[in-house]
């Protein structure tokens, strides 16, 4: 136990949690609630999101579709936009979107980045999160500014900073 899990959020989380794969490697439940709290900590007190971790054939079918990049990806974020007429309804206030991650992507891309894959799973998971948030990582400034509060995040978290190469890094 490290410091980090002596935190107590407080952010009222409706998480729901697809596994669309087979996998003995994955995270659990508990993982990704307190990977999803810690970055709406401060800046959202209730949300409602899905995230669904998916294989590479699904990633890619979904970033072809979505991105025209015919390609599995790590995460896929998409924001939940209110149909029009339903804009202010209560019960729609907390609806933050979907994360879509590929795991066999993000297996892949820790052992090439030389990092734990805890480390990598919280990383995408607090990145989707944000890009659900409206961080995004576009622009030069705009990239500094998400990728500080990922840091900030994630260290808190008790995971060194995502960044920063490690020594087994290539």
């Amino acid at each position: 136990m490290n410091a980090a899990d002596d935190q107590t959020l407080t952010v009222d989380l409706d998480l729901d949690l697809q596994v669309a794969v087979e996998s003995a490697e994955l995270p659990g439940e508990p993982d990704f609630a307190r990977w999803t709290a810690a970055a709406l900590e401060g800046r959202r007190e209730c949300a409602a999101l899905t995230i669904r971790i998916v294989a590479a054939q699904e990633a890619q079918a979904l970033n072809l579709r979505f991105r025209g990049r015919d390609q599995p990806t790590n995460v896929l974020s998409f924001p939940f936009a209110a149909p029009p007429g339903l804009c202010g309804v209560d019960e729609m206030d907390d609806l933050l979107g979907d994360l879509v991650i590929c795991a066999d992507v993000v297996q892949r891309e820790a052992l090439e980045q030389g990092k734990a894959a805890s480390a990598h799973w919280a990383h995408l998971v607090v990145h989707g999160v944000l890009h659900l948030l409206d961080y995004d990582h576009v622009t030069e400034s705009d990239a500094v500014v998400m990728e500080g509060l990922e840091t900030a995040i994630l260290v808190k978290l008790g995971f060194p900073p995502p960044y920063e190469e490690t020594p087994d890094s290539p």
